[in-house]
């Protein structure tokens, strides 16, 4: 048998002998392939499946403004007043905390502490201070009466005193607070704050943006820049309630005050939403902050100055070390090194990263904390008697346990 090629309008005869299968091996060949196909049809579901469940979540907020609330220019304030903490208060949470210690004596002892929460979506997720849950062994989320439930920890960032915690959603709907967008505030705009202050659950007080952009630090000293400041009252108790807008959108998550004698006295402060906006889609998916860091251990230089020591430049972070195959070390900033008759070579000196000075680490916490991983940043140094710029791409740390407290 000769097979036949056409090419354009001319017939060409090929010599190759074409060989001819018989039925039974057409019907083998086609279980063979069957099965193939079904065997790749498998792998491709099992990895699509894989795929999907390490994915990452996708996160979405609530933004339009609750129903209920009318317009406020159409309204008196206390109508307003009214209607805000109508439509939200159902969504604050009051959280009740439970730790165990042992003594030296070996006697458990119990603690107890509470605070307040927001609804944040429709799957139970609740947005808390980190300090109100910080150390608990046992949640608990009240939304009024008998509404009490059992709250797991999602995921915590003591650096912005964030957290997040899930409650199974009951049957009857959960009443979601929305957040808003603290980029816009302006001082002398009006807000409100629910919480559950000493223990009083779901109290409302109402006031005033006093201030913005205020520095305040969390508990393990970071700090959490651009913070709101309120007169609105503020007590032990209402800690991660939500600061809200004349509209009954969250504009902050209550966290400090200023207090001589641990009460309020008109200087309260919340930790802005949108800083929540960034880091609650990380604890949701993976129960932290994953930060990006330069994998070096910083010192400000004016520690040194201050001292007595003597260095080429009055200010900027004195790279001490950097970790192999990080993010600095791949971008060869230097740290302090032996020469071979054992004296101390300094090391870089960083100036500035993408333009902004850097004279403590606040400075570059805080600019880190604004970029993530795959960017890459112009870190400005002082090598050698003279000024240099080397990108720097923000990667993964390559080892984890390895950084002391001052790497970044």
């Amino acid at each position: 048998m000769r097979k036949i090629f056409l090419v354009g309008n001319h017939t060409k005869m090929n010599t190759k002998p074409v060989y001819q299968l018989s039925a039974r091996q057409i019907i083998l060949l086609g279980v063979v392939t069957a099965f193939a196909a079904v065997g790749i049809t498998a792998a491709i579901l099992f990895v699509y499946g894989y795929w999907q469940s390490n994915a990452p979540s996708a996160v979405s907020f609530a933004e339009a403004p609750p129903t209920g609330i009318s317009d406020p220019s159409a309204v008196s304030d206390e109508q307003n007043n009214i209607e805000v903490y109508k439509a939200i208060a159902p969504g604050v949470a009051f959280i009740n905390t439970t730790s165990y210690t042992q003594s030296w004596w070996g006697d458990i002892q119990e603690g107890r502490g509470n605070g307040s929460g927001s609804v944040i979506d429709a799957q139970g997720h609740i947005l808390t201070n980190y300090h109100v849950i910080e150390g608990a062994q046992r949640i608990t989320v009240n939304f009024g009466g008998d509404r009490v439930f059992p709250a797991k920890l999602v995921g915590g960032d003591p650096d912005t005193d964030l957290a997040v915690l899930k409650i199974d959603p009951p049957a009857g709907r959960l009443t979601v607070v929305p957040l808003g967008d603290s980029d816009k505030l302006e001082v002398g705009q009006k807000v409100l704050a629910i919480g559950n202050p000493f223990g009083l659950d779901r109290t409302l007080t109402t006031g005033v943006i006093s201030g913005l952009q205020r520095p305040i630090r969390a508990r393990n000293n970071r700090p959490i820049d651009a913070a709101i400041q309120t007169d609105a009252s503020i007590n032990p108790g209402n800690s991660g309630g939500p600061l809200l807008d004349k509209f009954g959108r969250m504009i902050g998550i209550n966290s400090q005050i200023l207090s001589p004698a641990g009460g309020s006295v008109g200087v309260g402060f919340a930790v802005p939403v949108n800083t929540a906006k960034r880091i609650v889609p990380q604890l949701i998916q993976f129960g932290e902050v994953r930060r990006p860091k330069l994998s070096a251990e910083l010192r400000p230089v004016a520690e040194y100055v201050e001292r007595g020591y003597r260095l080429p430049v009055e200010s900027g972070l004195l790279v001490g070390s950097v970790i192999p195959n990080g993010p600095a070390a791949n971008a060869g900033i230097r740290g302090l090194m032996r020469d071979s008759d054992g004296s101390v070579l300094l090391g870089d000196i960083i100036l500035s990263v993408d333009g902004e000075e850097m004279n403590t680490l606040d400075d570059i916490y805080r600019l880190l904390d604004r970029k993530q991983f795959g960017d890459t940043v112009n870190v400005e140094i002082f090598r050698g008697g003279r000024r240099e710029t080397l990108p720097v791409r923000l990667t993964p740390p390559p080892t984890q346990g390895r950084t002391t407290r001052r790497t970044q």
